[in-house]
């Protein structure tokens, strides 16, 4: 038996087959089959060439499947479960720190395109028993992203919601937000992707193309208020914007670059004496991978997968990641 994976030999490289021995687990490790990865704008980045690394590498930060052999020292999981693993495996819990974030699959060392994985046992998080592989794939980025924006604001029952587009982090936010009795405000370029968000719970949606002052809508839905939490996915060109939809005492989490990666002007002093905040998620914690894990089982959510591709068919994948033609999330199986 081998290990095929998918390998980048340098920079902007197309990942190409190459067959290597199956790992070993050492201490505190497991082995994983893997079935599954997604693909995020992340990865997207990354399969261009544009987050530095060691060269050659296996690319994919998501991925989920079973387990097939623990090292020494290991009890939880056993041979046979099914798990996913979390994106910054030395962030167990508590705050960020540098050296936390200094490990992640797929940017700094080889990551989940890959038959066989060996990854530490304690960032391994047990997939919700109603999800496939696909879906359980999809809660290492985008779901525990969403998860950890609204747990930075303390959502309760009653808050207003406002979450941008329908990518993978935006439809995870507004199922979750919905599961704790938030009202959510959705908002797309697209009236059939907005239709889309209806069916999944939102309350009432907006589309910014037709309605660019989108915060004016915000504000006119919430009585003058504004949002309790507006989750800001497109950086440099809403931030300002969702700012200005945020209510008093409210909260902006910042979590997506996707209208450019340059320095966004937004209204400070207005920001200052509204007293809102402002945090970055940087994804989250194996324990935020966790707590997401359990409030999907609870919950019986299910991730919204719109595209499903072959691994050897990862330059489509991307084509249509790039192009936006998806809605929620892109899964890739591993056979």
């Amino acid at each position: 038996m081998h290990n095929t994976a998918m390998v980048m030999s340098a920079a902007g490289a197309d990942p190409v087959a190459e067959d290597r021995p199956i790992p070993e687990p050492g201490p505190g490790e497991v082995v994983v089959r893997v079935r599954a990865s997604s693909l995020n704008y992340h990865d997207l980045v990354n399969l261009l060439g544009l987050i530095h690394g060691p060269w050659p590498r296996v690319p994919m930060t998501d991925g989920a499947g079973e387990v097939v052999a623990i090292g020494d020292g290991v009890t939880n999981p056993a041979v046979g479960d099914r798990v996913f693993g979390a994106f910054q495996p030395l962030w167990p819990e508590g705050r960020l720190t540098r050296t936390r974030r200094g490990w992640i699959p797929g940017d700094t060392t080889d990551g989940w395109l890959q038959q066989y994985m060996r990854f530490p046992a304690a960032a391994l998080i047990a997939t919700p028993p109603h999800l496939d592989d696909r879906e359980a794939a999809t809660l290492v980025c985008a779901g525990t992203t969403a998860w950890s924006a609204l747990r930075g604001a303390d959502l309760k029952a009653g808050d207003v919601v406002v979450t941008q587009g329908t990518g993978g982090v935006s439809l995870f936010a507004l199922q979750l937000a919905k599961a704790q009795g938030a009202t959510v405000i959705l908002t797309s370029s697209s009236d059939d992707k907005l239709a889309f968000g209806r069916s999944l719970g939102a309350d009432h949606v907006i589309n910014y193309r037709t309605t660019p002052d989108w915060e004016r809508a915000v504000r006119a839905i919430t009585g003058g208020e504004g949002a309790d939490l507006v989750l800001d996915l497109g950086g440099q060109e809403t931030l300002g914007r969702s700012v200005k939809a945020t209510r008093c005492d409210g909260s902006v989490a910042i979590i997506g670059v996707l209208s450019g990666h340059g320095n966004a002007d937004f209204p400070v002093s207005d920001a200052m004496t509204r007293q809102v905040r402002l945090y970055g998620v940087a994804v989250g914690s194996v324990e935020a991978h966790r707590e997401l894990a359990r409030a999907v089982a609870a919950t019986g959510l299910r991730p919204q997968i719109s595209h499903t591709f072959d691994w050897t068919e990862l330059a489509e994948a991307r084509r249509v990641q790039h192009a936006n033609e998806h809605l929620g999330k892109i899964a890739i199986s591993i056979p």
